[in-house]
């Protein structure tokens, strides 16, 4: 017997600033925002009070401060996001037979058959409930047939509430929102998007699917199968990373080549460490700067299978090398490693010295047993840790604002 799909999305409302009012009282009803607190620093989450200012998560605090100067700035601490959320999650494990962790705040559930024995809308709202009632969190949940809809559903749901869109309204749903509502939608392409008259999702509806693959190519076809109601993505409990990455935000921009140097060797022997923790290879390196005039660039290269510093290290500096290249001040400096497989490295024999492995293995061990930190590259030393989480494990990354050094 085949059953109707029955997806919920489920999301934590302000997430960050519910965990601080859970911790502290005084916060409630009050401008909150959490994020970098210099000037420099973004708006890694806000309160609703603090958005009626037209506040928003990824907002430079600066602009934010301006907007509302009374709002109370907290710089948040991602141990306790993250116990908080893997006290929903163990609700959530406790009481539905398929869930997606897909960020630390956010949820999907497959309910599919069970309105047979309880009712999905029922079921979820029951879940929802015992969340609210032994975490202290408020929550939000949309029900549709799939992942797209139900997560534009619980974004018009917010805040603390449930909706449930039936069998055959999808469309209908959808036709009067805004185009930005759609997950893939970002800001480049919704400018494109408005540019050529598309601003609610009843437009692309109304078009030719040639047509959205005339104007946006395969991307095109994404957004519209979406704005039609149309997902058959499934909900997966755990998914194999296709990737981990680091990013740098300076508070004050630089052009010390040297300090830029020793932090782009820590954000890459740390990733090299993360690949060989988790036994995975990569064979795609991406360096990313952007400077003073926020002009952003990327360069990447292929690389043969590997997860060993001295084949990675030269590498990333290279791409560093080719990229800075206009003299100016950089603000934000990235490493990115791709295209990864399952395994553990294998030797060359023209080209690998067993020292190095020899080297990387005793190193390894004394930081799985006194931390990630207790033995890194001396060139790197001012570097701030680039993390203590284990992007293998199935979690999301604890806190997604870009971290400072």
């Amino acid at each position: 017997m085949t059953y109707q799909r029955s997806i919920v999305h489920m999301d934590l409302d302000t997430f960050f600033v519910s965990c601080e009012r859970l911790l502290d009282s005084r916060l409630n009803g009050k401008p909150v925002l959490i994020g970098g607190t210099s000037d420099r620093g973004v708006v890694a989450s806000c309160s609703y009070e603090a958005r009626k200012f037209g506040i928003h998560s990824a907002m430079p605090m600066r602009m934010a401060k301006q907007l509302c100067p009374e709002a109370i700035i907290l710089r948040g601490d991602a141990g306790t996001y993250t116990k908080f959320s893997q006290n929903v999650t163990d609700v959530i494990k406790d009481t539905v037979p398929l869930y997606e962790k897909s960020s630390i705040d956010e949820f999907y559930i497959d309910l599919t058959g069970m309105d047979k024995f309880f009712g999905c809308h029922k079921l979820a709202s029951e879940l929802r409930q015992r969340i609210i009632r032994e975490t202290g969190l408020p929550i939000s949940f949309g029900l549709s047939l799939n992942k797209t809809v139900s997560k534009i559903a619980t974004g018009e749901a917010k805040p603390n509430n449930e909706i449930q869109i039936l069998s055959g309204n999808e469309k209908p749903f959808l036709a009067p929102l805004s185009i930005k509502k759609i997950p893939m939608v970002g800001d480049v392409t919704y400018k494109s998007l408005c540019d050529l008259g598309i601003k609610q999702i009843r437009t692309v509806q109304e078009m030719p699917m040639e047509l959205m693959y005339k104007v946006l190519g395969k991307n095109g076809l994404g957004i519209w199968n979406k704005a039609n109601g149309i997902d058959n993505s499934p909900v997966i409990q755990y998914q194999e990373r296709k990737s981990i990455s680091t990013e740098r935000t300076f508070n004050k921009d630089t052009t010390d080549v040297a300090k830029l140097k020793g932090i782009i060797i820590a954000m890459a022997e740390n990733l090299a460490y993360q690949l060989r923790r988790g036994n995975k290879l990569t064979a795609c390196i991406t360096f990313k700067i952007r400077y003073s005039d926020f002009q952003t660039y990327t360069q990447q290269q292929r690389i043969p299978y590997s997860a060993m510093d001295h084949n990675i290290i030269p590498i990333v500096l290279d791409l560093f090398e080719k990229l800075y290249n206009r003299r100016l001040l950089v603000r934000l400096i990235g490493v990115k490693f791709s295209h990864l497989v399952e395994g553990g490295h294998q030797v060359n024999l023209f080209d690998d010295d067993t020292k190095f492995l020899h080297l990387s293995e005793a190193i390894d061990k004394m930081r799985e047993r006194y931390g990630d930190r207790s033995v890194i590259s001396a060139a790197g030393m001012e570097a701030r840790t680039i993390g203590r989480w284990n992007p293998f494990n199935g979690e999301p990354p604890p806190l997604l604002p870009h971290r400072k050094a």
